[in-house]
């Protein structure tokens, strides 16, 4: 696995990432890294891998887009001195677009979103042993659909950046899209973000696939 012993792993996002987890740090007793991906990526290197005493911080933030990741870098991500960072963000980004369209002020559009990712890439990548970039997804099977275009084209940006910057990229959407093979989205998110445990097991398969992971 590419993740050594003793590490630290951040990670940060919105409320996919966030999932309920505890105030102000994602870790500790009684659930902390709430009831999503992060805790099943947790329980299962622990599980599997208690030799490694690999440290997880969850510092998700349900809304945030990358504008506000870029805001609370320094104090949530850097302020921990992580081996690791993981950085799924995007979907707000462009949800917004769809479900707020007259509230221009909370959009981020792809100019933004593309230069956001880049100066989140270039304060973390010196400070850190490896970062992991997880692109933004939209369970929904219909390419042509507005907001899902429109998501293929800001995960298209995460991929681009994480080639750039050298890093491991998880295409998130693409193990969404295998699962959409077989169910209707009905099945793995009522809004087509927010997944239930199988969507969020998804998600943490991915990851744990991307950092070679043995299961």
């Amino acid at each position: 696995m590419k993740i050594a012993a003793d590490s630290t792993i951040v990670f940060i996002g919105d409320s996919i990432t966030d999932a309920g987890r505890t105030r102000p740090e994602g870790e500790g007793l009684f659930d902390p890294r709430g009831k999503g991906y992060v805790t099943m990526v947790e329980a299962l290197l622990t599980a599997a891998h208690p030799d490694l005493r690999i440290r997880v911080v969850n510092q998700g933030n349900s809304g945030n887009t990358v504008r506000e990741l870029k805001e609370r870098w320094q104090a949530d991500v850097l302020d921990h001195k992580p081996d690791w960072v993981s950085i799924m963000i995007g979907i707000n980004d462009v949800w917004r677009q769809f479900d707020s369209p007259l509230q221009k002020e909370g959009h981020v559009y792809f100019e933004e979103y593309v230069a956001g990712l880049a100066e989140l890439a270039a304060q973390t990548l010196p400070k850190v042993k490896g970062l992991v970039l997880m692109s933004p997804y939209f369970i929904e099977p219909n390419k042509a659909d507005a907001m899902r275009a429109q998501m293929d084209r800001y995960g298209a940006a995460m991929k681009a950046q994480a080639e750039k910057s050298g890093v491991i990229f998880v295409d998130v959407q693409a193990a969404f899209d295998a699962m959409l093979a077989h169910y209707h989205p009905a099945a793995i998110a009522w809004d087509r973000v927010h997944p239930n445990q199988a969507g969020h097991m998804v998600i943490a398969r991915a990851f744990l696939k991307a950092v070679g992971f043995a299961w």
